[in-house]
């Protein structure tokens, strides 16, 4: 079912429009956002003004929680320009505005019609113009896929606000805490719980097509890897494999499944290949080896090890077998997580009682601290690779009751925030998805 509501037929109509140089530097965190002022909506006959002012709102705080962009105060507008018609730009650039964009909403055969144009203040031209059309349901959806066009116009990398993230959702007194599988939108919008009460879960994967979940589950007291379907909601056990098995990933083209197996009283990164059914061992020793992590071409996986003496990230060449140590700084380094792009694997660091989250270079170099508490861990990559999602654990003031917030942030460390769950909800283990199909 979800797969039907989240699709809901929306369609891109990109207009030939000129191309400024306006560009956003997402690497300089330090740089100052670029005044965006987004108009109030037109609304034609038959659309809804509070579905438009919604689409307005979203859109602002999508592109406000970049820290890249400052929306400009309603306020100060001094016109409104109507589509179709020449924005006054000496007007906009009184007020400091680098950006303007025009909307409108209208119905045309049952379905929402949004049309959007964006000015390059400075540069005194149209930079964008798109028309997307969508059910009434999906208002909210055309919010993010507009946010995520304004982005990527302004900053050359891909969006993330049409996305979702998976976790699980904590509840209940520390003694008798329920873990559930939940989604929601990016920003916290539409929470919904996939799995019951009754069942321990962890560690939820998102598949490369948002089809399909994988998963730990204790259903039954035993420890295995299942899928979900999103869109039948159907479960499905991995396979039986002999052993405890956890921390699944899926590979970039969704075929097969890393995982861990213990057998023996060792742990092994294995690697279940979905349609023949088969299972391949990846790691050996008598070394505890785990939170497999495949690179975007699906050639390699970054996985952690305590082979040395002291838990390390290592990097296995899956054709060749051949493996490489990456991590030797001081602490214990564990969960990577290849950028979708490929430049970076984020880590967890545990040193000095502090945890750390932080991105390094695929050969180990150039660590970068991102940010660090009491405890955090599970980073996940946003697609276009310039941001994290991971979970922070505050200290217990009375040392019994805890609080788990699940936190955004920027390659650049600045800018984090936490994405806004229910009252008495916890979040874990948090992964990013690929941009909705």
């Amino acid at each position: 079912m979800l797969k039907k509501i989240i699709l809901a037929c929306v369609f891109i109509i990109c207009a030939g429009t000129a191309r400024a140089e306006l560009k956003v530097d997402i690497i300089a965190g330090a740089a100052s956002p670029i005044p965006v002022a987004i108009q109030k909506f037109e609304v034609a006959s038959g659309a809804g003004a509070r579905d438009a002012a919604m689409i307005r709102e979203v859109v602002e705080k999508d592109l406000k929680s970049t820290g890249l962009f400052r929306i400009v105060n309603h306020d100060a507008f001094p016109e409104f320009v109507k589509m179709g018609e020449m924005p006054n730009f000496k007007s906009w650039m009184a007020i400091k505005t680098q950006v303007l964009v025009q909307s409108k909403l209208s119905m045309e055969d049952g379905k929402y019609k949004l049309e959007f144009y964006v000015w390059d203040v400075n540069g005194k031209e149209q930079i964008e113009a798109q028309s997307l059309v969508a059910s009434k349901k999906s208002a909210r959806r055309l919010a993010h896929i507009m946010a995520d066009a304004i982005y990527e116009r302004l900053t050359g990398e891909i969006g993330y606000f049409d996305t979702q993230i998976v976790f699980i959702a904590e509840t209940g007194p520390i003694k008798n805490r329920v873990k559930r599988m939940a989604i929601m939108d990016q920003d916290g919008y539409g929470l919904r719980y996939l799995s019951d009460k009754k069942t321990f879960v962890m560690s939820p994967h998102f598949s490369p097509n948002m089809q399909s979940v994988v998963f730990l589950s204790y259903r039954d007291d035993d420890p295995m890897v299942w899928t979900l379907d999103l869109d039948t909601g159907a479960a499905r056990r991995l396979g039986q494999f002999g052993g405890m098995n956890f921390a699944p990933r899926f590979s970039p083209d969704g075929k097969r499944i890393a995982l861990s197996l213990v057998k023996g009283g060792i742990t092994h990164i294995y690697e279940y290949d979905i349609e023949s059914k088969t299972l391949r061992q990846l790691t050996f020793g008598n070394s505890l080896n785990t939170s497999p992590s495949y690179s975007p071409d699906g050639k390699k996986l970054a996985f952690n090890s305590d082979r040395s003496g002291r838990q390390q990230i290592h990097v296995l060449d899956l054709a060749t077998g051949t493996e490489e140590r990456i991590t030797y700084g001081n602490g214990r380094y564990a969960t990577p997580a290849w950028s979708p792009d490929g430049q970076f694997i984020a880590f967890t660091k545990m040193a000095d009682d502090t945890f750390y989250v932080g991105i390094m270079d695929p050969r180990g170099r150039n660590e970068k601290i991102l940010a660090g508490g009491w405890f955090m861990e599970a980073p996940s990559w946003a697609p276009g690779s310039r941001r994290l999602v991971y979970y922070e654990t505050e200290k217990a003031l009375d040392g019994i009751e805890r609080t788990s917030h699940i936190r955004s942030v920027d390659i650049t460390g600045q800018n984090v925030y936490d994405i806004e769950l229910p009252d008495n909800v916890n979040g874990l283990e948090p992964t990013w998805s690929p941009k909705l199909p």
